[in-house]
């Protein structure tokens, strides 16, 4: 959904759709992490914040993946949200 569409969506919703996006990727590490950042940090993310969370769930789960594992960098306008991604979600 672009973002756009998400202005007509209440953000309990959003919020909703969101963490489904997480919990159901490509790859199981990527659904292991998203779903936890998702549970953990997505109902205190500004609007804006949420606009570049759904941009970042846009991405491919292996370009994710190295991102989050630092196996490539991450490109300039994700790294203060994948940042936080590693920090919350990637934490055992």
């Amino acid at each position: 959904m672009s973002g756009e569409n998400t202005h007509s969506e209440s953000r309990e919703d959003r919020l909703k759709r969101l963490t489904m996006r997480s919990n159901r990727r490509g790859i199981k590490e990527m659904d292991i992490i998203l779903g936890r950042f998702a549970q953990r940090a997505l109902a205190g993310l500004s609007a804006a914040e949420l606009d570049q969370y759904e941009l970042l769930l846009g991405e491919n789960d292996n370009d994710l993946y190295q991102w989050v594992t630092e196996q490539k960098p991450t490109p300039e306008r994700l790294v203060e949200l994948m940042d936080q991604v590693r920090e919350i979600g990637a934490k055992f």
